[in-house]
């Protein structure tokens, strides 16, 4: 029990982020509490905290629950104990986590040692010093003072029985003396030799019964929570790079004349894909299960589960076929996470890949998760591979793989100038076979259109039609993603400034369509410049939209500037190789338009190797311009994010 008003102790709180940047349901009310403007500054000057946030770097707002309350917090008067931490699910939790709650334990025994200098406390601080200083390099039952039991770890704190205690690992499983490189199978000293400190086993809730093989699957639209879906037909397909291009981008046209799908140019919308069936059917015969492919299954929770609050997974439907099920519903390529990992222990026969799993679920084994799992985008029919011994049952799939997400794309088009037609353009992305994978992989949703339209490509090849006609239309299943912000100025006198190399050039074709038709329709109107930076690797190879220059020559783009980062120049002054470098040499027109003019800067595309590098260039232009230091630079562009005028679009 304890009352944040009067409490006199640390606080430790964990928080994730959910939706567009807000605390999960059950922060909701707290949030809300400490968000009443009637509060005094010094409210919470009583209070010490230490501060956990959970999100996703590839989400606008990352950590904001954490960030908000933290924010909030400090405002309210408190004081932090103890350094905020911000975990990333994007490079993986445990990476901040680990070290975060290692460092908790040495920072509380401060904090007590410090009460006891103040208020002359009683010597059982001594058994948390004590307790403390092992930490964390043994964990032990958690038997401290009742400071620290008001912590309310989960599940109880640190159980003895999860913590593996050999001290020395037999001399067969640790490998041949040759055998001197870690790798996914195999450990090397210390961890293989080390005793681990492995996860709680998750209890198991998930119950799945066979049935017969009559009935039908349920329609993908059930599948989606997000909005209405719409069933539509690829019309067009085209191949927008040559044969020879590092990377195959193609575009692709959606009929949506029939349907009340409505978007602006900007906008994004979600592709709902299968899995690759190959994957699905070689996932049935590990599991033993391809002769129950097409039989029904009823999901429920297990009775008398020892998971708390089981609930049915909403992603999973009541009563569908099992290859529906592993087609539609679950992410087979997901990384498995570390409590998947030790759930597989429990599946796997052989002692040697016992203790392989075992580690690398294990706090000693982390550095080889990153490396041999999380960085080696290793998922469940990899493991399988690597460790034939495991054979999971089909609820531990149901439980531990997560949703199978629709594929978010930029709408590449504009209603207005191609009504009832919607394009899109996307890469087929590939994965090159690797040591834990014999074989090369396409995305999950860019493979799977690639083959759907392959006859759109090449209507000759292959087809059983001889006289030549259409191939039969494939269709999509789409729902709209609106954005809110990354859009057209109002104002269409306002200038703006586009960069968008590769296939981040996708939105502003629309955006361009969007104003040459507006330009038809209404040539009493006054247009702002418009500028677009493109870039690609090759002129020859990937420049995908040639016809930028119809733009240009009609008057709907002012200035077009391209760089091609590959192509050797012979030019007395090199030409700029990318986006970025381009954006400098024309520092008083993005100065011009965005501080005196009030225009607008659009980034689409990649985050790290190009989102980043343009706003590092356009902090250096307001900087120099402005005739101000690089933190007053970086202050003037977080108000123009904040304006909505700095707007950008990206991946990673």
């Amino acid at each position: 029990q304890y009352n944040l008003e009067t409490e006199k102790d640390p606080v430790v709180i964990v928080i994730s982020t959910t939706g567009t940047g807000d605390p999960p349901d059950t922060a909701r009310k707290f949030v809300k509490k400490i968000q009443d403007t009637t509060l005094l500054p010094d409210h919470f000057a009583h209070l010490q905290y230490g501060l956990l946030g959970l999100g996703d770097s590839e989400y606008t707002f990352f950590c904001n629950g954490g960030k908000t309350v933290d924010r909030r917090l400090q405002e309210l008067g408190a004081q932090h104990f103890y350094d905020t931490g911000l975990a990333d699910d994007c490079v993986g939790l445990e990476l901040v986590v680990d070290p975060w709650i290692d460092g908790l334990w040495l920072a509380l025994k401060e904090v007590f040692l410090l009460q006891k200098e103040k208020e002359g406390m009683s010597s059982d601080v001594d058994a948390v010093s004590s307790s403390l200083s092992a930490a964390p390099h043994v964990v032990h039952e958690l038997n401290l003072s009742s400071e620290v039991q008001n912590l309310k770890l989960e599940d109880g704190g640190v159980r003895n029985s999860d913590v593996l205690t050999q001290k020395l690992v037999d001399i067969n499983l640790v490998g041949s003396v040759g055998d001197t490189e870690p790798s996914l199978v195999h450990s090397v000293p210390p961890v293989s030799q080390s005793a681990l400190n492995i996860p709680a086993l998750p209890p198991e809730y998930i119950e799945v019964q066979f049935q017969d093989t009559h009935g039908e699957n349920p329609h993908l639209s059930s599948l989606i929570s997000e909005g209405t879906t719409f069933e539509v037909p690829v019309t067009k397909a085209v191949q927008l790079t040559s044969e020879d291009a590092i990377k195959t981008a193609l575009l692709l046209e959606l009929d949506i004349a029939d349907t009340v799908f409505d978007y602006q140019p900007g906008d994004a919308f979600c592709v709902i894909c299968p899995n690759n069936v190959n994957e699905v059917e070689e996932l049935l015969q590990i599991l033993g299960l391809t002769e129950k492919g097409d039989y029904f299954v009823c999901v429920k929770v297990k009775q008398g589960t020892k998971k708390k609050g089981a609930t049915h997974p909403q992603h999973i439907p009541e009563r569908s076929t099992l290859k529906f099920i592993l087609t539609w519903c679950l992410e087979l390529r997901a990384i498995p996470k570390k409590a998947f990992l030790r759930a597989l222990v429990e599946c796997t026969s052989d002692a040697v890949e016992k203790r392989r799993l075992q580690e690398l679920c294990s706090r000693q084994g982390a550095s080889d998760y990153t490396r041999f799992i999380r960085e080696s985008n290793v998922c469940l029919l990899d493991l399988l591979h690597a460790f034939p011994s495991c054979k999971p049952s089909l609820n531990l799939l149901i439980e531990h793989l997560p949703k199978l997400q629709a594929r978010s794309y930029s709408v590449s088009s504009s209603n207005l100038y191609q009504p009832g037609k919607l394009w899109f353009v996307f890469n087929i992305v590939e994965f090159p076979a690797c040591p834990t994978r014999a074989v090369s992989w396409k995305g999950v949703c860019t493979g799977w259109l690639a083959e759907l339209v392959a006859p759109l490509l090449h209507p000759n090849k292959n087809t059983l039609d001889t006289k030549g006609g259409n191939p039969s239309t494939e269709k999509v299943c789409i729902f709209a993603r609106p954005n809110n912000t990354f859009h057209l100025p109002g104002d269409p006198s306002v200038p703006f400034m586009m960069v968008g190399p590769g296939t981040g050039i996708s939105p502003f074709i629309g955006f361009l369509q969007h104003r040459q038709k507006l330009r038809e329709e209404h040539t009493d109107w006054e247009f702002g410049e418009t500028w677009l930076f493109f870039g690609c690797r090759h002129q020859h190879r990937d420049y995908l939209f040639k016809q930028l220059k119809c733009f240009l020559e009609n008057g709907t783009l002012t200035h077009l500037k391209v760089c091609f980062s590959r192509d050797s120049s012979t030019a007395e002054v090199a030409p700029p190789k990318y986006v970025q470098d381009a954006i400098r040499l024309y520092a008083k027109e993005v100065a011009r338009i965005l501080l005196k003019e009030g225009g607008y800067f659009y980034v689409c595309g990649d985050k790290k190797h190009m989102a980043d590098g343009v706003s590092d260039a356009v902090v250096d232009i307001i900087s120099m311009e402005m005739e101000v230091d690089k933190l007053e630079a970086m202050k003037v562009l977080a108000m123009l994010r904040e304006a909505k005028r700095y707007l950008q679009d990206v991946w990673s």
